[in-house]
C-alpha cells in the first residue's frame, strides 16, 4: 500500500472514531412531567455533556420544570460555570434537590437554581477550591471564586456572606460558623438560614413543595458518550491516550503498510480530541489543526527538506494537543509526560516485534560470521606510497604487481598501459587508487 494511502486511510478512520461522540435526541413531547437531571459523582466535562443534552431533552418535552439532583462532593469549577451558563438560558423553573449532598461546585449549583430543597441529614457548602484536589489556589483564583459563589447566592436573595464563608475559612458568622473552619449547612441550618426553601424526605413531597403534585418524575437518563467524556478528559487517561497515539503513529511512520499500530493510535487520538471536543473544550477546528499538524510531519518523513515541514507540523501538532486539554497548562504537562512515556513505548515495541521478526522486511537481521565463512577485506591502508609495476592495463580498474604481490587496483582516472611503472596514491575502504609515474615518459 502507498503511502498517500496509508494517510488518508488513517484521517478517514479518526473523523469515523470521533462520530460516537455526537449526540442524538429521542425527546417527546408531555406538558405534566419535570424532567429530573442526576448529578452525582465527580462533577467533570462527562456531567457538563450530559447536563446540556438533559435540558435539551427537557425542552423538546415541554416539561413544566427541571430538577437538578444533587449528590456530588463537587469537582471542576470550569465545567460548573458552564452548567450554570446552562441553566441561565432555560426558561422554565430549576429546582435543585439535595439528597444527601452538595458539596464545592455542588453547592454553587444548588445556589443557581430557583430553589433548593433537601432531604434530611443532607450538607450543602465547602467550596474551598483547590488545584486538581492536591493544593490550594492562590489568592486571584481563590477571590474570583468567592465573587462568582456570593453572586449566585445573591442572584436569589440569599446572604452572600454565607456563600463566602463556604469558601473562605478566615470568615466568621456568629452562631454558624468560626474561623478557620469552612462553613457547611445541614438541612436544618439551611432552612434557618434561607439556603432553603424546605426539608422534604422523598419525591413526593418534593412535587408537592413545589406545586407539582400531578406532574410525572421523569428522569433523563445519560448517555454512553457522557461516560466516556468523563473518562477520556480525565488528566491522567488523557495522557495515557496520547502516549498510545503518539506510540502507535511511532510505529506506523517506521513500518510498512497499515496495521494494528495506525488502528490504535487513531483510536486514542479520537478518544482524546472527541472527548474534549464533545465536553465543550475544544471545537472541531482544533481537530483539524491536528489533522494538519500530523500530515505536515508525514510530508516531512516522506519527502525530507529543509525541516520546514516537519517543525511547521510539530508546532500544530503542540497547539492543538494544548487547546483541547481542559486548559493549556495541564495539556503542555500532558504532552510532555506522553511524549516521554511514548518514548518508552515505541522502543519497548519495537524491541518487542524485532524479536518475533514481525519487522524483518525492515530490519537487516541476517549476521555474516567468520565460523560461517565470511571474512572482512584485509586493511590496505600500508600500501599508500609504495610503487608496483601495471600487471594488465588500467582502463581504469586492472591489476598491480606491489611488493611482490597482485593486487587489484584503479587509476586514479587515467588511462595506463601494461608494465608501466606506478604508485599507490590513496585507499579508500577496499579500493587502492594509483597513478602512472611520470618516469614512464622519460626518454
Amino acid at each position: 500500500m502507498s503511502a498517500p494511502k496509508r494517510v488518508l486511510i488513517w484521517f478517514a478512520c479518526l473523523f469515523c472514531g470521533l462520530l460516537i461522540f455526537l449526540p442524538f435526541s429521542s425527546g417527546t413531547a408531555d406538558n405534566k412531567a419535570v424532567a429530573v437531571i442526576e448529578i452525582s459523582g465527580t462533577i467533570d466535562p462527562g456531567t457538563r455533556s450530559y447536563v446540556a443534552y438533559a435540558f435539551e431533552e427537557a425542552r423538546d418535552m415541554g416539561v413544566e420544570a427541571v430538577v437538578l439532583e444533587l449528590d456530588t462532593p463537587g469537582g471542576f469549577i470550569n465545567s460548573a460555570e458552564d452548567i450554570r451558563r446552562i441553566m441561565d438560558d432555560y426558561a422554565m423553573p430549576i429546582y435543585a434537590f439535595v439528597r444527601p449532598n452538595a458539596i464545592s461546585a455542588g453547592a454553587y449549583l444548588a445556589l443557581a437554581a430557583d430553589e433548593i430543597y433537601m432531604v434530611p441529614g443532607s450538607t450543602i457548602g465547602a467550596a474551598e477550591p483547590s488545584y486538581l484536589g492536591v493544593g490550594e489556589v492562590d489568592e486571584k483564583m481563590l477571590s474570583v471564586w468567592e465573587k462568582e459563589m456570593a453572586g449566585v447566592a445573591e442572584r436569589r436573595d440569599r446572604d452572600p456572606q454565607i456563600a463566602s464563608a463556604m469558601v473562605r475559612r478566615d470568615i466568621a458568622i456568629e452562631g454558624l460558623v468560626e474561623e478557620g473552619i469552612l462553613l457547611t449547612l445541614t438541612a436544618g441550618e439551611a432552612l434557618e438560614v434561607g439556603y432553603s426553601e424546605g426539608t422534604i424526605s422523598d419525591e413526593s413531597a418534593f412535587l408537592e413543595a413545589v406545586g407539582l403534585e400531578n406532574a410525572e418524575w421523569r428522569l433523563i437518563e445519560s448517555r454512553a458518550a457522557d461516560s466516556l467524556v468523563s473518562w477520556t478528559t480525565n488528566p491522567i487517561v488523557g495522557t495515557l491516550l496520547l502516549m498510545i497515539g503518539l506510540g502507535g503513529l511511532a510505529l506506523e511512520v517506521i513500518t510498512a503498510g497499515f496495521g494494528a499500530a495506525g488502528v490504535i493510535s487513531l483510536a486514542a487520538f479520537a478518544l482524546y480530541f472527541g472527548g474534549n471536543i464533545a465536553a465543550g473544550m475544544a471545537e472541531y477546528w482544533v481537530l483539524l489543526l491536528f489533522a494538519f499538524g500530523v500530515g505536515m510531519m508525514l510530508v516531512e518523513a516522506l519527502m525530507p527538506g529543509f525541516g520546514v515541514f516537519g517543525v511547521t507540523g510539530l508546532i500544530a501538532t503542540i497547539i492543538s494537543i494544548a487547546l483541547a486539554a481542559v486548559s493549556v497548562q495541564t495539556g503542555i504537562v500532558m504532552l510532555l509526560i506522553s511524549i516521554v512515556l511514548a518514548a518508552v513505548f515505541t522502543f519497548v515495541a519495537f524491541r518487542f516485534f524485532a524479536r518475533r521478526g514481525a519487522l524483518r522486511h525492515i530490519i537487516l537481521a541476517e549476521e555474516e560470521k567468520a565460523d560461517q565463512g565470511y571474512v572482512a577485506p584485509p586493511d590496505q591502508k600500508d600500501l599508500t606510497g609504495k610503487k608496483g609495476i601495471a600487471v594488465t592495463s588500467l582502463r581504469p580498474s586492472g591489476a598491480a604487481e606491489i611488493d611482490g604481490k597482485r593486487i587489484d587496483v584503479v587509476s586514479d582516472g587515467s588511462y595506463i598501459t601494461q608494465g608501466d611503472s606506478i604508485q599507490v596514491d590513496r585507499v579508500e575502504g577496499v579500493r587502492v587508487i594509483v597513478r602512472r609515474l611520470e618516469e614512464n615518459n622519460s626518454v
